[in-house]
């Protein structure tokens, strides 16, 4: 994509006007209390040019940054790996291998992806205990934060994975950690299989556990999310190529069980819709499908074909390009599409879906649909790392061409830019900015934090929030 226009409208500020969507956004927030308390204002006015060229944002807000790869980690483990991606706040207890004699006291656990392949730039060093697959460079790091947001704490949460993209928080205060990829011992130096789901944990009643969660099945992980009720888990795959990924729920034999309690296995499905192969095919907002079906996995661990391979018997099974961003809300998990392309081998196009399945009712409803408009070189395409906003609306990373943002959505279907990468990663003729990922707000919901992927850098944002 030419980046030419988006980048002037990157530097005059001019950068919501025309995002395009369509759809009932109040959907996505049915049963929240935020979004029944307040109206979702729409945005924080126009983004500042920061002059430190790191990170621009409304008039009135703060960042500090929190952690930039290279730097060497407060636990001496090394330095912060690269590629930050996936990541969520947690209220913060005691950590294994924590400093004793602390003056402040920590308030806030952040659990960050790093989605290190073979190539990556810093890897998760090794770290006893916690170590998967030595060969491996992905991995989890835990910054452990005081009520002002200064780090107290930064080591090692599970190394030797890899492609570490996204993942989801569990009900008794885990982080789950999945492997965007396939990968077997044997192949492009690994001495284990990969494509798992990991728990990691940051307290002594919750340990870290370097036991691939195999029941989940091994495929190309992206993200997951629990439904509170049933304790069952859905989780998304990001697959590469096509035939693109499947969207899954898996049924905990112990649900609700606590710590460890998913290595007891359970069975995974995955979903299919009547008619549809593709979900990339639907278009119309609004458009829903009822008796929606969930057909056992043949081979969860993928002995002999990737699941998405499979044989689901008559039927088939539902694909979707690029099913990233998975969270609960309400009464319902939603998912994200990032984008579909028939040029790579979609039935369909489009710039971004969200899909809400409804597990009372099995309906799946097509809800939100984003995109540029009628000019493509606008922002606003490939919703990716997606999460809650304190004033019941949601904030959105960009993962697209050009400038990066991370941009809000109201509930009453207001888009607006909250963020903007500043880190030129490219040169002055041709600018290149790093995409943004993790999005998570502080149990308070006084702090956003969010990474930026490249150079990898977390932030802390404070400000006027909406509540």
């Amino acid at each position: 994509m030419s980046t030419t226009r988006r980048q002037a409208l990157a530097r005059t500020g001019a950068l919501g006007a025309a995002v395009a969507f369509s759809g009932a956004l109040t959907e996505l927030f049915a049963g929240t209390a935020t979004a029944q308390a307040t109206g979702g204002r729409a945005g924080y006015g126009p983004l500042v040019p920061d002059p430190r060229r790191l990170l621009d944002l409304p008039k009135g807000f703060r960042y500090s940054v929190l952690s930039r790869e290279g730097e060497p980690m407060r636990s001496g483990q090394g330095p912060v790996p690269s590629n930050c991606d996936g990541m969520a706040a947690f209220p913060a207890r005691p950590a294994p291998g924590s400093r004793p004699g602390r003056h402040r006291r920590a308030a806030t656990c952040l659990v960050r992806n790093h989605e290190n392949r073979m190539d990556g730039r810093v890897p998760v060093p090794t770290a006893e205990d916690v170590t998967y697959d030595p060969a491996a460079k992905g991995g989890c790091t835990v910054l452990e934060l005081d009520r002002d947001n200064d780090v107290l704490e930064e080591y090692v949460g599970i190394a030797g994975t890899s492609t570490n993209c996204a993942g989801g928080p569990s009900l008794w205060g885990t982080w789950l950690t999945c492997e965007e990829t396939e990968y077997r011992a044997g192949e492009e130096g690994y001495t284990k299989d990969h494509g798992f789901v990991f728990e990691v944990g940051f307290d002594p009643r919750r340990p870290t556990s370097v036991e691939p969660l195999t029941a989940m099945g091994r495929f190309q992980h992206e993200a997951v999310a629990f439904d509170p009720r049933s304790g069952v888990v859905y989780e998304t795959e990001d697959a590469f190529d096509k035939p693109f990924g499947l969207f899954y729920r898996f049924l905990p034999a112990k649900p609700r069980g606590g710590p460890g309690s998913l290595h007891a296995g359970g069975r995974l499905e995955a979903m299919r819709v009547p008619g549809v192969p593709d979900l990339s095919t639907v278009t119309e907002p609004g458009t829903a499908f009822d008796g929606i079906e969930w057909i056992e996995v043949p081979d969860p661990l993928a002995k002999e074909t990737p699941v998405r391979f499979q044989d689901f018997g008559k039927g088939g099974i539902t694909h979707a390009q690029k099913l990233e961003g998975c969270y609960w809300g309400g009464t319902c998990v939603y998912f994200v599409s990032s984008y579909a392309r028939s040029s790579e081998g979609s039935k369909g196009d489009h710039f971004g879906q969200i899909w809400r399945y409804d597990p009372a009712r099995r309906r799946l409803t097509l809800v939100v649909v984003f995109g540029p408009g009628t000019d493509v070189e606008l922002p606003g395409e490939s919703p990716d790392n997606i999460c809650l906003a304190p004033s019941g609306g949601l904030m959105v990373c960009e993962d697209g061409d050009g400038a990066q943002h991370v941009f809000g959505l109201t509930r009453h279907g207001t888009v607006y830019p909250m963020a903007r990468g500043a880190q030129n990663i490219g040169t002055e003729d041709e600018p290149k900015w790093g995409e943004f990922a993790g999005v998570t707000f502080s149990p308070d919901q006084r702090t956003m934090f969010v990474n930026c992927y490249e150079p990898g850098t977390t932030f802390a944002v404070t400000g006027p929030w909406h509540h």
